[in-house]
């Protein structure tokens, strides 16, 4: 069964022109910086999080969080920002594990595994995207 915008428009099949090519440009500012995590000398995740067009991608998701509102877009932006704060969240984690001695190893396979997953995520996303299909959303509240 069909999603519906408040203004009666089926979500997947509602016109957004730029906003549609905006979410591209996010996804492949994501995209950017784990490449360049891939093939540089920093790891997936901190170049995912730290660097220019990561950070970049995400202050366009809130800038343009209002207008994609209500919109099939609109699961990709919370999917985009969820990604990239999750992220953020396992560095934290792994700094924490790797002050202790016995946890760098856990911290190392930490990283690895979020690498992994911030890949799927980004790769998902934009062929999602490329269908004109929503992302999944967790239930609120």
């Amino acid at each position: 069964m069909p999603s519906y915008a408040p203004d009666g428009t089926p979500l997947a099949t509602r016109d957004l022109g730029n906003l549609v090519t905006l979410t591209h440009l996010i996804y492949g500012l994501h995209a950017f910086a784990v490449v360049t995590g891939i093939a540089g000398s920093a790891t997936i995740i901190g170049s995912f999080v730290a660097s220019v067009p990561s950070i970049v991608a995400v202050i366009l998701n809130y800038w343009k969080r209002a207008a994609v509102r209500g919109t099939w877009l609109d699961s990709h932006f919370r999917w985009q920002i969820r990604t990239f704060w999750f992220a953020l969240l396992w560095i934290v984690a792994s700094v924490m594990l790797a002050l202790t001695l016995i946890g760098i190893p856990f911290a190392l396979v930490l990283i690895a595994g979020a690498g992994i997953w911030i890949v799927y995520r980004v790769a998902r996303g934009w062929w999602n995207l490329l269908q004109r299909h929503t992302m999944p959303m967790p239930r609120e509240g």
